[in-house]
């Protein structure tokens, strides 16, 4: 409720000692604490005819409604085998819209509330980025954020509500595996390009028994449509947009 208080000219009203007067009127006209509006109003009832200001203040504190989710921006994409490239120059590097889409799947596995992210979180993320040729491939084909999200609680179950995922998930097996088999894919083509959404989408494709690979399946994604991509980023100049 805001509070209200009020202020005169110095006339004293009938009926109230100065002494006890100048001690009201002290305590009504904290006005460090208060902010004035611009109306006014009669006030016959304090025994004259002057005019009084509103002061009102909305002394409820903000209370935040919802716990922020904090993420913070990576760089470089995990993998779990960094032996297997002989040199830092002939490690591909991933383009931005790829590790924008797994930093996406890391907060789409907190907001669910899961543990860890797994391939089905990869997938979402590469949805919900958006802009990535991978989405857009996927939509076309009539896999939605909106569905992959819905089969993923149907294949994973919803998490405890209470509990609270660490800031990164740490990555499931075949999601590992997933980064892993787009590097290595990368380094196979002999090219200097990035390592893109597309590989990754192919990545979890490659992971048979992992729920992103049942889920592209349930909607009819299948070997040909691998191929089908595979062979649109292998043509030079392919740009992951």
């Amino acid at each position: 409720m805001a509070a209200h208080t009020l202020s005169t000219p110095a006339t004293t009203p009938p009926g109230i000692s100065p002494q006890n007067w100048k001690h009201t009127n002290h305590f009504f006209t904290a006005q460090n604490m208060l902010k004035t509006q611009s109306h006014t109003l009669q006030s016959p009832w304090l025994g004259c005819t002057s005019r009084i200001s509103v002061h009102s203040s909305n002394l409820r504190p903000f209370i935040q409604r919802h716990r922020p989710i904090k993420a913070t921006v990576i760089f470089s994409l995990p993998t779990s085998n960094p032996e297997r490239v002989a040199s830092a120059e002939k490690v591909p590097k991933w383009s931005a819209k790829a590790i924008k889409s797994f930093a996406m799947s890391e907060l789409e596995a907190r907001k669910l509330k899961y543990p860890t992210t797994g391939t089905a979180a990869l997938l979402m993320g590469i949805l919900i980025e958006g802009t990535n040729f991978a989405s857009k491939f996927l939509r076309a084909n009539g896999i939605t954020l909106s569905k992959v999200r819905e089969e993923t609680v149907k294949l994973l179950g919803k998490a405890d509500m209470y509990f609270f995922s660490p800031e990164h998930p740490p990555l499931t097996e075949d999601a590992q595996r997933a980064l892993d088999w787009a590097v290595d894919e990368k380094l196979k083509s002999g090219d200097d390009r990035e390592v893109t959404t597309a590989h990754l989408l192919l990545g979890v494709w490659s992971q048979d028994e992992s729920p992103g690979h049942k889920i592209l399946a349930a909607f009819g994604f299948n070997d040909e449509k691998a191929q089908e991509l595979k062979s649109v980023i292998s043509e030079p100049g392919f740009i992951d947009d």
